[in-house]
């Protein structure tokens, strides 16, 4: 049986602003850099491989957090939002009203103008999970918050219409088995990289 345990990036200055990143490759901030240099992942997982999104912010997580150099798969890049990026979501829901509200609640199939929905980013990283099944391999990967839901959906059938099964949240690992096929099913969430 193979799994995967998920680790968000540290916190850019677009985080801060409360700004859509999606695809946008922002860097971490220093703020960023603060936070991740005190993560370090529970023994349970040192001998699991890494696997990095090719964003900037991802990388240098994966980096600092592993002391390696890990490879990159562009199947765990962050949602694109497209021509949303660099706005923030008070201010689509300004410009755009009721319309906002009608998008949202199509759940799996939400997605902004030129950009993914979650349900495409489930079919984008479903080959990444049946490769490392039928390796046999465990992986920690460092992506984003956007894959990291739509992964949690796969594994517990949430359509995102409504509020997520569980909370993830910030400086944890998330922990998921991976079945026949790739499919994967919650081990633990929220896992702390902060020790006590």
């Amino acid at each position: 049986m193979s799994s995967i345990g998920f680790i968000r990036h540290g916190i850019t200055d677009w985080n801060i602003q409360g700004l859509v990143q999606g695809s946008t490759d922002i860097p971490l901030g220093e703020e960023g850099r603060a936070e991740i240099a005190a993560w370090r992942v529970p023994p349970e997982f040192a001998d699991f491989e890494w696997l990095s999104s090719p964003l900037l912010r991802a990388q240098e997580t994966a980096r600092t957090v592993s002391g390696l150099t890990p490879p990159t798969d562009a199947r765990l890049a962050e949602m694109a939002w497209g021509t949303w990026e660099g706005w923030t979501l008070d201010a689509l829901r300004a410009d755009l009203g009721d319309l906002l509200v009608a998008w949202e609640a199509k759940g799996l199939n939400f997605h902004g103008p030129g950009g993914e929905s979650p349900r495409d980013v489930q079919t984008r990283i479903a080959p990444l999970f049946e490769e490392i099944a039928v390796a046999g391999r465990d992986v920690l990967a460092v992506s984003h918050k956007g894959v990291m839901r739509a992964v949690l959906a796969m594994a517990t059938g949430w359509d995102m219409t409504n509020k997520a099964p569980e909370k993830l949240r910030e400086g944890c690992m998330h922990h998921f088995e991976l079945g026949a096929g790739g499919v994967p099913s919650v081990v633990r969430l929220n896992i702390p990289l902060v020790p006590e």
